[in-house]
Parts: C-alpha cells; sequence; structure tokens
C-alpha cells in the first residue's frame, strides 16, 4: 500500500503544477500563480503525508491527505468567491454573476482530489 500512497502523493504534488483556474485574457493558473501561501500549505500537507508514509503512520497519512481535501474545498470556495468580489463593480447582480461565471475551473483539480482521495483510501486500506 506503500507504493500507492505514494503514488497519490505523487499525484498531489504534480497536480499543484497543472492548471487549475482559467481567466479569460490572462490563461490557465495553477496552484503557484493562484496563492502562494495555499501552494506552500499544500506541499507542507504534502511533506507531512510523506512523513507519515515512510514511517508507515497510516493515521497520520490519513490526517494530512484529510487536511489536502479541505485545503482543496476552501480554496475552490475562495476562487468562486474572490470572483464574485472582482465583479462587484457591476451595478445589476446578474451580470456580476455572469462575468464571475468566466473564470472556469480547469482539469488540474480532479488531479489534485483524485490524489488525496488515493492516500485517504490506501492510509484505511493499510490499516487493516
Amino acid at each position: 500500500m506503500k507504493n500507492i500512497q505514494l503514488l497519490g502523493l505523487l499525484l498531489v504534488v504534480v497536480g499543484s503544477f497543472l492548471p487549475l483556474v482559467h481567466v479569460p485574457i490572462i490563461g490557465n493558473w495553477n496552484y503557484w500563480k493562484l496563492d502562494h501561501n495555499l501552494a506552500i500549505a499544500c506541499w507542507i500537507f504534502s511533506a507531512g503525508a510523506l512523513f507519515g508514509i515512510v514511517n508507515n503512520s497510516a493515521k497520520m497519512a490519513r490526517i494530512f491527505a484529510i487536511l489536502l481535501i479541505v485545503l482543496f474545498a476552501f480554496t475552490l470556495f475562495a476562487i468562486k468567491m474572490q470572483s464574485m468580489d472582482y465583479f462587484s463593480f457591476m451595478p445589476i447582480k446578474s451580470f456580476q454573476e455572469k462575468l464571475a461565471g468566466i473564470v472556469k475551473l480547469r482539469w488540474g483539480w480532479i488531479v489534485e482530489f483524485l490524489g488525496a482521495f488515493v492516500i485517504l483510501i490506501a492510509s484505511k486500506n493499510n490499516n487493516k
């Protein structure tokens, strides 16, 4: 199971460099272009998961996988709120929502969440 957990960890780390958000005219953004603090938190949680995997601590790997999932969910929520706030100058609410809708999520999120869930599921199976 350790190899599967390491594969999940690799998916999380590689996913931080994949396109996560597409902003028209500007282009695709990865975790490092979104926010450096969130990217650093992602890597710190990944390092904690790696420490748990290497030391055969399924509980530690599971905790850090859950923290990664929470971080990714928080980031998705923050992206949505920030795009709504960015277009708050529009006087009509429907225009504001329409313009906020042009900020699209990309396929990198699938890799991020998949990696965190692989670590979580493999650490649960490792415990049994």
